[in-house]
């Protein structure tokens, strides 16, 4: 997988999003050009959290225009992965401290239809994701603690993007999730991050739209100077 390139992609996260106006802020983000809309989900026991269930990602699937991006923060990624997938989630990423068989969970995500990933949470080390890496498609690096949006952008985290990249060189997609706005951007994507995830920083913005535009100037400017 070593010496790919993989482009930036802006994930507007929908856990930030005004549910009142949901089809609104979708088109919104769209308008902006966004890649993905990411959805999380969260089951009240990986995560003290509950949030997204299937009737909403079933309503986010029948307005949106691009793919969207299941994020499980559930014990059991299987059965929910299932429900997600029939539903039309693009992909679907499991959390690497849920399951002791990444790529007996991969290859049953991938049965179904959609795109596996897996994620790692901040205190995990980087080496959970050695037997997972050659049968996914993506690495979700938490840069905060998994269960609520608004948080700070954990810097450390960074190190583990590096690792994957230059140690392990992993050409497939690193997503980055958790505090990423202007001022955390550009070093996730000189780290080697591609897939940036941001809730508060879109959706809370005056021009959702123009924040799309704005985040994925400076995640490209980031990289060519890399």
């Amino acid at each position: 997988m070593s010496g790919a390139n993989p482009p930036i992609r802006i994930a507007p996260s929908l856990l930030s999003v005004d549910f009142g106006r949901m089809a609104e802020g979708l088109a919104m983000v769209e308008r902006g050009g966004a890649d993905l809309h990411h959805v999380d989900v969260m089951d009240g026991h990986f995560v003290p959290n509950l949030s997204i269930g299937p009737p909403v990602v079933k309503a986010v699937a029948a307005a949106a225009k691009i793919p969207l991006d299941c994020h499980l923060m559930v014990t059991d990624p299987l059965t929910y992965g299932e429900r997600f997938a029939k539903l039309g989630a693009w992909g679907v990423t499991f959390h690497i401290e849920v399951t002791d068989d990444p790529a007996a969970l991969a290859a049953a995500l991938r049965a179904m239809g959609v795109r596996p990933a897996v994620a790692i949470n901040p205190p995990t080390p980087v080496e959970r994701l050695e037997r997972a890496l050659d049968h996914v498609d993506m690495v979700l690096v938490m840069s905060v603690h998994p269960g609520f949006g608004g948080q700070k952008f954990i810097p450390d985290v960074l190190a583990k993007v590096e690792a994957l990249r230059r140690r392990y060189g992993y050409g497939g997609d690193i997503e980055m999730d958790g505090g990423v706005d202007r001022s955390t951007i550009a070093d996730c994507a000189r780290a080697g991050a591609n897939v940036l995830v941001a809730g508060t920083a879109i959706y809370g913005a005056a021009d959702p739209a123009g924040e799309v535009i704005e985040l994925r100037r400076r995640a490209d400017a980031a990289r060519k100077g890399a």
